[in-house]
């Protein structure tokens, strides 16, 4: 068999879309006890250090010359210390299913991003699938929840309005991440040298926002094995695994098909959700998944 003919970055990006359906689903218990700030920290401090000794252990250190450092800092910066953020916020707020639907938005955001700053251009299906990605997303939100399911992954906290803001905020964020990375992923650059840098220097920033005298981003209880773990683990999985893989797919894959595949994520997390809560997700939200994927497909078609 002649493996070099699969779609091998393609492939990738959807084993992406896996690790973070998993991840949204690990991650809301200890997001939710030690509270967005202090969960996205020890997540990237934990996962910077296991890929820092991979690196060293396995000579794939490489001299970065100080301009592309800059634009791995700036991806790290935008992408993962706001996106993850403003993400665990939003689950905070709206649970998994949700959350991770809003999240799929950065896929067609990184391609009208891409059309703009990187030149790819985008054809009238891209723009049909793009509207029905938003459409999809909408209702999924707003017509997504079962009466009657008091499950805690279904158990929104505020206003609405908010955790739509923030999920928004957080596909924005992962979507210029994603754009910044890109030129450098095409150019070589090893996934996990790329891993290491972005998610320390995020580690580096929550560290540092953590000690500004707001009330409101402290952590909220002790932490405890049980919630190192998941913690970790949900940070090995996303991070780790699944940001190494999706910046391998950007090394060959285009922007916006790379983007759209590692979305699908919110048609993944149903199942997962239907297995955990024993609750059926909503017909809405079947629906809203599916307009998604349709969208992307729309999305992957147009930009072929």
């Amino acid at each position: 068999m002649d493996f070099s003919a699969l779609p091998v970055h393609e492939l990738a990006a959807l084993a992406t879309a896996v690790c973070w359906a998993a991840t949204s689903l690990i991650a809301a218990v200890p997001a939710g006890h030690l509270g967005a700030v202090a969960f996205s920290r020890l997540r990237q401090v934990s996962v910077a250090t296991l890929l820092a000794a991979l690196v060293w252990a396995t000579g794939r250190w490489q001299n970065l010359s100080p301009h592309d450092l800059a634009l791995l800092m700036a991806s790290g910066v935008i992408g993962i210390f706001v996106g993850d953020s403003l993400l665990f916020t939003a689950l905070n707020r709206l649970g998994p299913r949700r959350s991770s639907i809003l999240f799929a938005l950065n896929a067609p955001m990184a391609a009208v991003l891409g059309y703009a700053f990187l030149g790819e251009t985008l054809s009238p299906l891209a723009v049909l699938g793009i509207a029905v990605c938003v459409a999809g997303v909408m209702l999924a939100i707003f017509f997504g929840k079962r009466a009657g399911n008091t499950h805690v992954f279904e158990q929104g906290k505020g206003p609405l309005w908010i955790g739509v803001a923030l999920g928004l905020g957080a596909a924005l964020g992962q979507a210029i991440g994603s754009v910044i990375a890109r030129p450098l992923m095409a150019g070589g650059l090893d996934p996990f040298v790329a891993s290491m840098v972005r998610i320390g220097v995020a580690g580096l920033c929550l560290s540092g926002f953590l000690l500004l005298p707001i009330p409101t981003i402290r952590q909220k209880n002790p932490l405890t094995m049980k919630i190192a773990l998941l913690t970790v683990g949900s940070g090995v999985l996303a991070m780790g695994v699944g940001m190494t893989l999706l910046l391998y797919a950007f090394s060959g894959g285009k922007t916006g098909i790379v983007s759209t595949l590692s979305a699908t994520s919110p048609a993944m997390v149903l199942p997962l959700l239907w297995i955990t809560t024993r609750q059926r997700p909503a017909a809405g939200a079947w629906l809203g998944a599916g307009l998604v994927i349709c969208g992307m497909a729309l999305l992957f078609a147009g930009r072929t």
